[in-house]
């Protein structure tokens, strides 16, 4: 049997695409015949559509590629066996072996204090190792939260039930509901008719269809609390498909590179602020609360909370955003006239709402609401999650296949619940206490007062990230440790709680590699290094100047101080 070679970079989506255009002779009279399937009617229909940015961007490439090469190259397929370049296995040494360096380093060699028992430091070091490993990635996350995991049951440092008490976590299963519904959001096309709207309302200039670019992103993020699918899946594939045709330009043009330039950074630091607006509107969000949780800090209606919290500072932000930006990284096309129609042009092939999207807004309304007015009525956040889900199944809007085939949502609940019930041991054990002590002590030599105390701690937390390349490694690492840092200070765990989860959100766009959406984003190929970090400093002590003085009023106003 001979079957046309696909010679393709290695892509998820790529490879069932090459299970379905593969062609095999049966006689010779059909070998001997060029194939009746059109390659290219394949292509149109493929989706190409993936969360990894790599993927994102280099399709059309690709796709070029492997037209090119079933045209002209019939070759047997080869067997993995004859890949000349095959995958690394395993996990990489160097940072693996940096990872448990540090923890043995910590378990045998540096003095354990004497107020600590041996199995708290014994899980301080497992845990501080995991943490390093997170940031290293000798493995992938996931995986390599469940070696830390097995560590702390094999050692016997956890008993099995206490090691896994944190997948029982109400949290943590929210989060995972809520990439389900994210996935709903995307397959009906929902998201993207919203975000359509916004551009065909607002989009007459650059600064007009940057600020409707960040409406719907602030609409849509309560419900979609994947930053990379909102980024990826919504906004990105529109910002190219709306600059492409409202310019009328190619796009290596320098006038259209630049308006790209414009609105990719608008839209990636508008999405800090919406994602610091919602709780629900980034899984980290709802991490930020557990492990806040697990140190005493209980918020009421959480969800409402949030809002009210964020609500004031994050809507000036997302107000002053687009401006600002436009003011110091302008782009030479201020109208864009075309955009309106472009949209509407979209729209009308989308043709009307379907039936899906209305179940799938349905849903989300009754969500939110729920959210809201949840604990009032004694209805839980997860529990209103998880009958959104069940609605979403029972009309098929999303199958059981979608919810298995997400697997960030997956990686998501083994990696989270490993962290939080690990955090979770550490503050039962004591380590938590100690060392919030040790840092009083510390700031109290220095007669620093509780704003003060709250403004270095705030800033500590936040520059810290530009040795991170991962919001939630961030988290996992240092905020439960600042978080105690800043109650020990004085601050009211409350509003110490809410303030470094925003910074979690806020940081985003401070790099290209600060976030999984920023990542997305800068693979388009429209902003250059030296302006990600530019623009990323500037937005963040912007930021930090509407956050902590407007904030700061906002939050004395509501008692939380």
């Amino acid at each position: 049997m001979q079957s046309f070679t696909l010679y393709t970079s290695p892509s998820t989506s790529l490879i069932s695409y090459t299970r379905h255009i593969s062609l095999s002779k049966r006689t010779p009279s059909i070998s001997q015949s060029p194939p009746s399937i059109s390659l290219q009617q394949k292509i149109n229909g493929l989706n190409c559509f993936s969360s990894s940015p790599t993927n994102l961007f280099g399709s059309t490439h690709n796709f070029s590629l492997l037209k090119t090469k079933a045209h002209i190259s019939p070759k047997p397929i080869q067997s993995s066996s004859q890949n000349t370049n095959p995958k690394k296995q395993g996990a990489k040494i160097i940072p693996l072996l940096i990872s448990i360096s540090i923890g043995l380093v910590i378990r045998f060699i540096v003095p354990k204090p004497i107020q600590v028992s041996t199995q708290a430091w014994q899980l301080l070091a497992i845990f501080l190792s995991t943490n390093i490993g997170l940031i290293l990635g000798p493995l992938p996350i996931g995986a390599w939260a469940f070696l830390s995991l097995t560590t702390t049951v094999f050692t016997k440092t956890l008993t099995f039930e206490n090691a896994f008490k944190g997948f029982t976590s109400d949290v943590i299963w929210l989060i995972v509901l809520s990439f389900f519904f994210a996935r709903g959001f995307v397959k009906t096309g929902l998201g993207d008719r919203i975000a359509t709207y916004f551009v065909k309302w607002f989009g007459k200039s650059a600064l007009g269809l940057s600020y409707g670019l960040t409406m719907g992103e602030t609409l849509v993020a309560p419900s979609m609390p994947s930053t990379i699918a909102r980024a990826g899946g919504i906004f990105l594939p529109i910002i190219k498909s709306t600059l492409l045709l409202s310019t009328g330009r190619d796009e290596n043009d320098p006038k259209t590179r630049k308006l790209g330039s414009y609105l990719i950074q608008s839209q990636l630091q508008s999405a800090g602020n919406s994602s610091a607006l919602f709780l629900t509107a980034a899984a980290n969000n709802l991490l930020c609360l557990k492990l806040a949780e697990e140190l005493g800090v209980k918020i009421a209606s959480p969800w409402v909370t949030w809002f009210k919290a964020a609500s004031l500072p994050a809507f000036v932000s997302l107000l002053a955003t687009p401006y600002i930006l436009y003011k110091i990284f302008p782009p030479e096309t201020e109208e864009t006239l075309n955009a309106p129609a472009v949209a509407a042009l979209k729209l009308e092939q989308m043709g009307p709402v379907t039936k899906n999207e209305w179940v799938m807004v349905g849903t989300m309304l009754l969500a939110v609401s729920l959210w809201i007015f949840g604990e009032a009525i004694g209805v839980a956040s997860v529990v209103a999650a998880m009958l959104g889900l069940s609605i979403l199944l029972l009309s098929g809007v999303v199958d059981w296949d979608d919810c298995l085939a997400d697997k960030s949502a997956w990686d998501t609940l083994t990696w989270f619940a490993v962290l939080v019930g690990m955090a979770s041991q550490l503050t039962n054990l004591g380590i938590v206490t100690w060392m919030s002590n040790c840092v009083a002590k510390f700031l109290q030599s220095f007669s620093l007062s509780r704003l003060a105390s709250f403004g270095v701690l705030h800033a500590a937390y936040f520059l810290i990230h530009y040795i991170f390349a991962s919001q939630a490694a961030h988290i996992g690492a240092l905020y439960s440790s600042f978080l105690a840092m800043q109650m020990a200070s004085g601050v009211p765990g409350v509003l110490a709680a809410l303030t470094l989860a925003f910074n979690t959100s806020l940081f985003g766009g401070l790099t290209h590699y600060s976030s999984a959406q920023a990542a997305a984003y800068y693979a388009a190929g429209y902003v250059d290094v030296p302006n990600c970090f530019r623009l990323g400093f500037i937005m963040a002590i912007i930021n930090a100047v509407i956050w902590g003085g407007v904030g700061t009023l906002w939050w004395k106003f509501l008692g939380l101080f």
